[in-house]
């Protein structure tokens, strides 16, 4: 027990997956925890198989081979792959950007640097953008020059910025804060330093940066 506090801190952290702020992140650590679990229970099933083989009891000597394929193959996997897959189904469909985002925002990679673009032509002066929390934003993606991916662990998953092509993600911040994001994709010897950081803000504040209600 005395490791579990050791264990549980690298769950932590600015750049953790499995500690999200926002609901597509949510769902992102829900399916890590439905895979690693899934995954667990399927290595107990083998080594308890494999113990049984090993012990050789009068009952098990009974068994014959197809038995084995039958029931440690087939049956007694099928129902832990299905729930996985289920799972990973419904919560990826809720990844997806669906219907009309109120904000877009362009992310623009370039070796070793992001640029953001909010909707009112404002480009962000470094690498640092401002997003209201609580509300579901799309980032549009493209590149300069080679494959970057974008990533901010806490609010959701990660997609590639490719050259020539626009790629969109929607990330959404439950409260106000900072959150970390990088390039996860190598993409050269600046890769390491290719790091933003995301800070939502008050949804009055964000309109009062955009100029609304002006």
């Amino acid at each position: 027990m005395s490791a579990t506090p050791i264990v549980l801190a690298g769950c932590s952290g600015e750049l953790s997956a499995l500690d999200p702020a926002g609901p597509r992140a949510e769902n992102l650590a829900l399916l890590w925890w439905v895979m690693f679990w899934g995954a667990a229970v399927l290595f107990l099933l083998v080594i308890t198989l494999f113990t049984l083989a090993y012990l050789r009891t009068s009952w098990l000597a009974k068994l014959e081979p197809k038995h084995w394929i039958v029931g440690g193959g087939l049956i007694l996997p099928i129902p832990v792959l299905v729930v996985l897959t289920g799972t990973a189904l419904v919560l990826g469909e809720q990844l997806l950007p669906h219907g009309n985002s109120v904000l877009r925002i362009g992310a623009h990679a370039e070796r070793w640097t992001w640029q953001f673009t909010y909707p009112n032509g404002t480009v962000s002066d470094g690498a640092l953008v401002q997003i209201p929390a609580g509300e579901p934003v799309d980032f549009v993606l493209s590149a300069e020059d080679v494959i970057h991916a974008f990533w901010v662990p806490r609010l959701g998953g990660k997609i590639d910025a490719v050259p020539g092509h626009l790629n969109t993600i929607r990330l959404e911040a439950d409260r106000p804060g900072i959150y970390w994001g990088q390039c996860a994709e190598y993409c050269g010897e600046g890769h390491d330093t290719m790091f933003f950081r995301v800070e939502a803000v008050e949804p009055t504040a964000f309109a009062a940066l955009m100029g609304e209600g002006q």
